[in-house]
């Protein structure tokens, strides 16, 4: 096992690192900006080295400021967390090549997942199922666009092959406007992910967005941890999670779970990660892979008893994983729900200081985060700054529990969506379960401020 482990990322996700490592005995070394000096992680952590300025290209992009300070802390693993570096395959091939052991899979299994459309080809290989669409990126010709989408079926979704994080995606709805959407997508594409191909998917009209969780080691053993619910979202972007999914049977879960454990055991996938779908009609339809820890981690651990960052960091040291699929099972219902610093209905960043926070208890309550009375919340970053986590032993009181939790948490000093949360836990048809990807965007339609 690694004696000292160097965290390269930031805010709660960098203290869960942290928390696992004091747990398991290991040293952690944090790198900070100047923009995080006066962080909660910082001030706890065995070592701390700023590695640059604000701005993340000048610090938390950084690598070889990172690999420097795993060099001069004696560090023998670098965790990437999520965000920043965490699916960078130049990075997980410098720390590999620069002597340290990279928390994370390999620089194969991230490149082969990373591009959108070499990973729709391998899911198919390896037998699970993907939505309608192009084989592979869409060809220069326009007439041969044209006639892929008269085989898909209108509305189709455009995607950039090295998009991710609901950017480099627009929906077409008629002939006409394919082309010119096929251009602007590829040149965007280009801009933003250096990488201009783009693919085809059929459209689904009102999906939810469901996940499995999976674990994996170097030895060939891979495990599917259940699923998550993440399909109340805003512009692709998550709101609340939670664990297991109303609504879907268990057969089709372990069905579909089963796939995704086996289609890792066949990339030879290692560590962590996740199998996104989008689910309509009782069917799956694999839309990408995050090949890191999710920000919606928490509500896998709660219903499974497993820490999945332990995990990480004990099959990047070579371990087998310690329990098969028979030995997992879900109890209870775990939600989470996304706190951050901006208006809770117009969505406008909210930096600035906190002048006071208390955080909800009670029974099955958790929260990560790494605020304080009197954080600064920098302008510079994503405006999450922290989690509420609750379960319970159904999803009713999992609802109650939230709802309790949300009512004792006090944040002043800057705006945050705990308001929005606070509606949506008594919000009609999202207490019945399964509302669609699209359904947040309609409900704050209607709920205008």
């Amino acid at each position: 096992m690694f004696k000292k482990i160097l965290i390269a990322n930031r805010g709660e996700i960098a203290l869960r690192i942290q928390r696992a490592c004091r747990e398991m005995g290991i040293k952690s070394v944090v790198v900070y900006s100047e923009a995080d000096r006066d962080a909660k992680y910082v001030k706890l952590a065995d070592e701390a080295v700023c590695i640059g300025p604000a701005p993340s290209a000048q610090s938390y992009l950084n690598m070889p400021a990172i690999i420097s300070a795993a060099e001069v802390t004696d560090a023998e693993a670098i965790h990437p967390g999520y965000g920043f570096l965490s699916e960078n395959a130049d990075f997980a091939e410098r720390v590999e090549k620069s002597g340290f052991a990279f928390i994370g899979p390999t620089p194969e299994s991230i490149r082969l997942m990373g591009d959108k459309v070499s990973a729709k080809n391998a899911m198919i290989k390896a037998g699970v199922p993907c939505v309608p669409g192009s084989e592979g990126a869409l060809p220069e010709d326009p007439k041969e666009i044209i006639k892929i989408a008269r085989t898909v079926g209108y509305p189709v979704i455009i995607k950039a092959a090295g998009g991710g994080g609901g950017r480099g995606m627009r929906v077409v709805h008629t002939e006409a406007a394919l082309i010119h959407a096929v251009q602007t997508t590829r040149s965007e594409a280009g801009a933003a992910f250096g990488n201009p191909s783009v693919y085809m998917e059929k459209f689904l009209e009102n999906p939810r967005h469901v996940e499995i969780q999976v674990l994996a080691d170097q030895h060939r053993n891979a495990v599917y941890l259940g699923e998550r619910d993440c399909s109340m979202q805003r512009r692709h972007q998550k709101i609340i999670e939670e664990a297991p999914a109303p609504g879907i049977p268990r057969r089709i879960i372990e069905k579909i779970g089963a796939r995704c454990a086996d289609a890792c055991k066949k990339i030879g996938y290692r560590g962590a990660g996740t199998f996104e779908f989008l689910y309509e009609n009782g069917e799956f339809y694999f839309i990408e892979m995050n090949t890191r820890v999710q920000v919606e981690h928490p509500v896998t651990e709660l219903v499974t008893g497993i820490d999945i960052v332990q995990m990480q960091i004990r099959v990047a040291a070579g371990e087998k994983l310690p329990f098969a699929q028979r030995h997992i099972t879900m109890r209870g219902h775990a939600i989470e729900c996304r706190i951050n610093a901006e208006d809770p209905y117009k969505f406008v960043p909210s930096p600035g200081r906190i002048t006071m926070w208390h955080a909800p208890g009670g029974p099955g309550v958790r929260v990560d985060s790494h605020i304080y009375t009197n954080y600064f919340v920098p302008p510079n970053y994503d405006s999450m700054i922290g989690k509420v986590i609750v379960h319970g032993d159904t999803r009713e009181q999992a609802l109650a529990r939230m709802s309790i939790a949300l009512s004792e948490t006090l944040v002043e000093g800057i705006q945050t969506n705990i308001p929005l949360h606070r509606e949506l836990m008594v919000d009609s048809k999202f207490v019945e379960g399964g509302t669609s990807i699209h359904y947040l965007e309609g409900w704050l339609g209607q709920h205008k401020r």
